[in-house]
């Protein structure tokens, strides 16, 4: 089994740094030319199927990369975005930033000690529920062989990422930073066991946005 692992294209809250989440916010011009991109340079990948987050960023962004392809496509809440609870929609870098942006902040800089605003989700909920969709996904017999693309989010592409390395730390969370919009990272799983292959493949010529909460 080989996995495609993606992040969501570019949307207009991802360029005012506000945060997401579970807000539904969909791919804006930009993001759908990264994935239109992407896709180019995918186009050779047999795929057999994917499966997505459901979120419109997510779903729009694997829509793009099978673009012509009949497909099956799954809707997975096992990969969908973190829940940030009250802290959706909030700017949380830059010159606009509101002021409660200080209290998360932590989550990307001292994420040991990242505590949830209300209505939101912990980085452990996280990797739990992102675990769980690796194992059953790995560990699926009918899908020995296939090629898969899974279209996911940041956080919940670093909560794979992670478990798939053994960092199962949360204060080391984001040691790799956090992924590109549309960065590839490929996955090989041999007897249920998966490997990362290669990572942070940019298909796009333009620069890569660095993530800063500056």
């Amino acid at each position: 089994m080989r996995l495609y692992i993606v992040r969501h294209g570019e949307t207009d809250w991802n360029k005012a740094r506000r945060v997401q989440g579970h807000a539904d916010i969909p791919l804006n011009e930009y993001g759908i030319h990264l994935a239109e991109q992407t896709a180019e340079g995918m186009k050779d990948i047999p795929f057999d199927l994917a499966y997505t987050s459901p979120l419109i960023r997510a779903r729009q962004t694997a829509e793009i990369l099978l673009a012509g392809r009949d497909i099956p496509v799954l809707e997975s809440e096992g990969i969908k975005e973190l829940g940030f609870g009250a802290y959706e929609g909030m700017c949380c870098s830059g010159e606009n930033r509101d002021t409660e942006s200080e209290k998360f902040k932590s989550f990307f800089t001292d994420t040991g000690n990242y505590v949830p605003a209300e209505g939101g989700e912990s980085i452990q909920a996280l990797m739990e529920r992102t675990g769980k969709f690796l194992r059953e996904l790995c560990g699926d017999a009918a899908l020995s062989g296939k090629q898969i693309l899974v279209s996911t989010h940041g956080a919940a592409m670093t909560a794979l990422l992670n478990q798939i390395r053994g960092n199962f730390e949360i204060a080391d969370f984001w040691k790799w930073q956090v992924p590109a919009n549309c960065a590839v990272t490929i996955v090989e799983a041999k007897g249920g066991v998966p490997a990362i292959v290669e990572e942070n493949i940019i298909y796009y010529k333009e620069p890569v946005k660095k993530w800063s909460m500056e």
